[in-house]
């Protein structure tokens, strides 16, 4: 696959590369800002909404890593025949549920 190989590494696009780390550094936002709250000793249910939001945003983003690696990836490993990656998959998808 000319986006991912067998020493388990995946090209990315400079454009891929900077979705996704927009994605993060938000969520580092979100963090940093829930240790703010606990510090300023804001109100139990203000935290747990915003852990929510933090937790809504981590899945999101492995959604949109997931589903480029079914397009990419996955796509490539069963057309070549190595259908074991369908079974890396279903372990992928077990952990985000």
């Amino acid at each position: 696959c000319e986006h991912c190989n067998k020493e388990r590494t995946k090209t990315r696009t400079e454009e891929e590369k900077k979705n996704l780390n927009a994605r993060i550094n938000r969520i580092s936002g979100q963090i940093n800002g829930i240790s703010k709250m606990i510090d300023e000793d804001r109100y139990c249910g203000d935290v747990l909404t915003q852990l929510a939001a933090i937790d809504k945003s981590i899945k999101s983003l492995a959604s949109v890593i997931l589903e480029n690696h079914m397009h990419s990836c996955v796509v490539t490993a069963v057309k070549d025949g190595d259908m074991e990656v369908l079974d890396e998959v279903a372990e992928l998808f077990k952990r985000f549920n």
